[in-house]
């Protein structure tokens, strides 16, 4: 009989289990131009913990998107910006704690993607997210070369490059890189170092070209997005409704700080539906993440 209903238990608790994995929740962000609808990763588990955890609390309520970059991202979640005065900075503030990095490069800096702030690579080289502040990308859509170049490790390019212009017989090439730079031509400047790439990788030994999925290059030509921040930063979800509501707020006249001038207010609530319902009312399939 004990036997019985200790199986009957574990059977109860792994069919629960099972239950619960089939449910998530959906954060609505309401603002004076609409809603935005995000879903928060489950690989990131710290991160949406916080987040839902801070929206119950209806911490973001009132607070401002303080930060606004067109092309670029959209900024909020500094407590201090709630009420605050025209003109006062912003940006400083939190909860009182920073939460551990939670980098997947399986997500990435598209447009809707949703990814926390944090204090710069200098005071913070672990790359702890801020308690409270978090930004959602619009970015731009970016041109079938520009992506190629995703495939480049930059840091690690320069150094290769470096030690390939010093080679014998690499004159020519320091020579060139050299003109282009004094003449102030960037662009041109920009080309000729990323045609090198594979050169400088064969004859330093320097790995500098990285994997790079034909799905995130499409990404970014399609949909577009931010990949210079990609790596560096967490990003736990992403806007799964309401991607004109991000075009909305980018748009905003600034000051000189890149706070808006009218202020953007949000409210964000919680709600927990079906992951079967949250594809029907919006579209969202969830994906299967590589290990």
């Amino acid at each position: 009989m004990l036997k019985k209903l200790f199986f009957l238990l574990v059977l109860s608790t792994l069919f629960s289990a099972s239950q619960a994995q089939k449910k998530d929740v959906v954060i609505t962000i309401n603002t004076k131009y609409g809603n935005m609808m995000a879903v928060l990763f489950d690989e990131t588990p710290k991160h949406k913990a916080n987040f839902i955890k801070l929206v119950k609390e209806h911490y973001y309520d009132s607070l401002l998107f303080h930060r606004v970059i067109a092309g670029y991202v959209i900024q909020g979640g500094d407590p201090n910006s709630k009420k605050a005065k025209p003109g006062q900075l912003l940006g400083s503030g939190g909860p009182g704690y920073t939460i551990e990095a939670e980098i997947n490069p399986n997500y990435f800096h598209k447009k809707g993607a949703l990814a926390a702030a944090r204090l710069g690579d200098i005071e913070n080289p672990t790359k702890a997210s801020s308690g409270s502040q978090f930004y959602i990308v619009q970015g731009t859509i970016l041109m079938d070369e520009i992506a190629n170049e995703l495939k480049i490790d930059q840091p690690k390019l320069n150094i290769a490059l470096q030690q390939f212009v010093n080679m014998p017989g690499n004159q020519a090439y320091r020579d060139t890189l050299s003109k282009l730079y004094a003449a102030g031509n960037r662009e041109a400047f920009r080309k000729k170092v990323f045609s090198l790439a594979a050169r400088c990788e064969k004859e330093t030994g320097v790995k500098v070209i990285k994997e790079v999925s034909l799905e995130k290059i499409k990404t970014y030509t399609t949909v577009g997005g931010t990949p210079a921040l990609d790596d560096g930063y967490t990003v736990f979800g992403e806007i799964i409704k309401g991607l004109d509501v991000i075009d909305r707020i980018a748009m905003e006249e600034k000051d000189g700080a890149d706070r808006p001038k009218e202020d953007v207010l949000m409210f964000v609530t919680a709600k927990e539906l079906s992951k079967k319902k949250i594809t029907k009312l919006y579209g969202y399939h969830y994906p299967e993440i590589k290990k």
